[in-house]
């Protein structure tokens, strides 16, 4: 039995074929309408959620199976211990999906679980994500082989594209995070994938006209909310996000900061527009971003598949 809390534990082979899965269900979803007949998908978000709680519940749907949704705080597991409450969610179904805010929480889980589990996102990494990301990519490409460039916060969607890239060995991803979230991967992390040659730490002090100059010469750029959604709209977190906001809005994804560059822009929303990237490129690249949002169904189904046929 396999997890998937990240990319550790699945060599660039296995990505591969999972994405080729993928592109094939998405080619010919008739053929895998059954493929899960009577496998049973439990949900659980302690996060909100759009695209991760829509794309798995749709994708179990389209392979034949059902599926059966909590959020964090209608369970026990806010009450007991959590040991016991893993154990007995998986006497009842097939397959888990968390999207959980901690990652010793999705880790716990791994070590606990007696069926497959899929971490939906927590605070250090958001693997599905980056495999709807990748699969987007081939298909407007035709490969990997890509110079992306991340701007914004080092956070679990920066993390878990570190991850990929260095794993996979194709393309390369450059990394301008001028903001570093609390996540659960320290210098190593980041040292490793450097000396596979495939992750570029760019220099955050670096000048903006040097910045642009890497903006030019790039395939994709990448943004990603400077906030974590949930503390967006919260009041109590308003002095932080006016702080991280000043320090933040140079790096905006706007047309003086995209001016002379081809590249396509990606979001892995919700997005922010006026903060992180502006309405006049969300209007421009609307149909790249709503492309990678609806991969994660595509990417998901390839997971839950993998998973539980091997």
């Amino acid at each position: 039995m396999k997890n998937m809390l990240n990319f550790k534990n699945f060599t660039a082979e296995e990505l591969s074929e999972i994405l080729a899965l993928a592109l094939d269900m998405k080619k010919d979803p008739a053929k895998y309408s059954e493929s899960l007949k009577g496998k049973k998908l439990y949900t659980l978000f302690e996060k909100t959620s759009t695209r991760t709680f829509l794309s798995f519940t749709t994708g179990i749907t389209e392979l034949g199976g059902s599926y059966f949704n909590q959020v964090w705080e209608d369970t026990n597991f806010t009450l007991g211990e959590p040991v016991s409450e893993i154990k007995y969610v998986c006497r009842n179904v097939d397959i888990i999906m968390a999207r959980l805010v901690k990652n010793e929480t999705v880790e716990l889980f791994g070590r606990n679980v007696t069926v497959p589990f899929i971490n939906g996102c927590d605070n250090s990494y958001h693997p599905c994500q980056i495999l709807a990301d990748a699969l987007t990519i081939m298909e407007k490409f035709g490969s990997l082989n890509v110079k992306l460039l991340y701007v914004g916060a080092k956070n679990n969607v920066f993390n878990s594209l570190v991850e990929f890239f260095a794993k996979m060995k194709q393309g390369t991803i450059y990394g301008l995070t001028p903001l570093v979230n609390d996540t659960a991967c320290d210098a190593s992390f980041y040292e490793e994938a450097k000396a596979t040659g495939h992750y570029v730490e760019l220099d955050p002090t670096m000048s903006m006209d040097e910045a642009k100059s890497y903006v030019k010469d790039m395939d994709v750029l990448y943004t990603d909310t400077w906030l974590d959604m949930e503390f967006f709209n919260d009041p109590a977190y308003a002095m932080k996000k006016e702080e991280i906001m000043g320090k933040m809005m140079p790096y905006q994804l706007n047309d003086e900061f995209l001016a002379g560059s081809k590249a396509i822009v990606f979001h892995d929303m919700p997005m922010h527009q006026g903060f992180e990237i502006s309405q006049s490129v969300i209007d421009k690249n609307l149909t790249h971003i709503l492309d990678q949002a609806e991969n994660r169904r595509h990417a998901e189904k390839a997971v839950m598949y993998t998973l539980l046929k091997k």
